[in-house]
């Protein structure tokens, strides 16, 4: 599968199959990707927590709110972002030019981790809406949580949907 292909087939999913475990071999896939992804200064300003079993039920509990994400509990892996320290280079530069360099880090790394999961064959969807005290004390955590992905198979019937976005001439200006 090529990017084009990637970009097309990724959606967010919100119907996994949840008597299909995701193998350790895709899931090192996607964690290399993660690890590999690109950031200021290659400070790579965040962590990654692997949640699976209870741990993954806890996560996608912690998740869940308002009628929100209720699909999470059948998504067999759940890896939490938080967030971490600078390196000192991206930390001055992110004070001189005030930008938040971690969150645009942390943007990149959840675009790789679903890029991959797509290229192997797995669903995945990006949660921002979560429980951030209760999460970290699921998983030990002591920075703040930015990010939560499920990843697992789709169900069968779960099928691509038509992307909705914006014309390109709405989003990008040629000068």
């Amino acid at each position: 599968m090529n990017f084009s292909e990637i970009a097309i087939q990724r959606q967010s999913c919100r119907n996994y199959d949840s008597t299909r475990p995701v193998e350790e071999e895709k899931l090192n896939a996607i964690l290399e990707a993660a690890r590999l992804s690109p950031s200021a200064c290659n400070a790579q300003p965040y962590h990654l927590t692997v949640c699976t079993g209870d741990d993954a039920k806890a996560v996608a509990k912690a998740s869940q709110g308002m009628g929100m994400n209720k699909f999470a509990s059948d998504a067999p892996v759940l890896i939490v972002i938080s967030e971490d320290s600078y390196t000192a280079t991206a930390a001055v530069g992110s004070k001189m030019k005030g930008n938040d360099y971690r969150s645009v880090d942390i943007g990149i790394c959840a675009a790789y981790i679903t890029a991959q999961a797509t290229e192997v064959g797995l669903g995945s969807c990006i949660l921002g809406w979560f429980d951030d005290k209760k999460i970290r004390s699921i998983c030990g955590i002591d920075k703040p949580v930015r990010l939560v992905i499920c990843i697992g198979y789709a169900k069968s019937d779960d099928r691509l949907r038509a992307k909705k976005r914006k014309a390109l001439d709405e989003l990008v200006s040629i000068k």
